[in-house]
């Protein structure tokens, strides 16, 4: 009876054995993301977080194992600021603000601290570190009388008169993500995470600030003697005082210093599986 309930045992550890060996086991995931967005650069030089915006993505990840994925991202996002909200007096008189559009696409490599092994239950939970490059545009705008003005075609430091040599900057920059996040498995199918990460950039105009002032000369009136809108959104100090207080070559941003932007989010997402034959004893 011993030898009998001992060669039963060994069976059903064989059987749990070889099923584990040969189940559908994880190859990738694809999924939907929803959350916020904040910017942080020349007007939010504090990193103050007060006004996040909506975003969105969409995203394929290939595993290589149970602790590396390789993903392809791509965001809608929107951000935007303004002095009104810095408690700096400079900053208030200065005055400006602005909105931008993002759409980006990201390649990351994500690297799991825990094993992630989907419906083990030992493994459907770990938090992960994510690293990657991308690329995105952007197209800041403001605005002036309850219209809304793109402000890149209007040179709002000089551009457009070359003035101090400088040109006109791009619609697309690069970013570098880097953030940190959980994953947790809900069903056989079905994971959900969270996630924080920061992109830095490779430009200082996402709020199209970044010098100095260009001056009052190099933006000349309309046809019909009236100021130009890229003068009225160049120096909006006169919206404070009811004068323009800055100068050519006064202080407007600080080039040194790159913008970035940060997208926190939740994410859902469906497991890719594949079939693993059984082990042959």
């Amino acid at each position: 009876m011993k030898k009998l309930s001992l060669i039963a045992s060994f069976i059903a550890f064989s059987i749990a054995a070889t099923a584990q060996d040969r189940g559908d086991y994880q190859v990738g995931e694809f999924g939907i993301t929803l959350g916020a967005a904040h910017y942080f650069g020349d007007l939010n030089a504090r990193s103050s977080v007060r006004r996040p915006k909506p975003a969105v993505g969409i995203f394929f990840r290939k595993q290589f194992g149970n602790y590396i994925g390789l993903r392809a991202s791509a965001h809608f996002a929107q951000v935007g600021y303004a002095d009104k909200y810095n408690k700096n007096e400079w900053q208030q008189l200065r005055n400006l603000s602005f909105n931008s559009n993002i759409w980006e696409f990201a390649i990351q490599g994500d690297f799991n601290f825990f094993k992630f092994m989907p419906n083990d239950p030992d493994y459907i939970f770990t938090p992960y570190v994510t690293l990657g490059i991308g690329a995105f545009s952007y197209d800041p705008y403001a605005y002036l009388y309850g219209n809304k003005e793109y402000l890149r075609p209007l040179g709002t430091e000089g551009q457009n008169a070359n003035y101090d040599g400088r040109k006109q900057y791009g619609t697309m920059a690069l970013c570098v993500p880097f953030g940190v996040g959980i994953k947790y498995n809900l069903t056989p199918k079905v994971n959900i995470s969270f996630e924080v990460s920061n992109r830095f950039t490779s430009t200082d105009y996402l709020d199209d600030v970044s010098k100095t002032y260009a001056g009052p000369a190099n933006f000349p009136n309309t046809a019909l003697g009236q100021p130009s809108t890229a003068f009225l959104l160049q120096d909006r100090s006169y919206e404070v005082l009811k004068t323009n207080q800055f100068q050519a070559g006064d202080q407007r941003g600080n080039s040194k210093q790159r913008d970035s932007y940060i997208i926190a989010e939740i994410g859902i997402s469906f497991n890719i599986t594949s079939y693993r034959c059984p082990t042959v004893f």
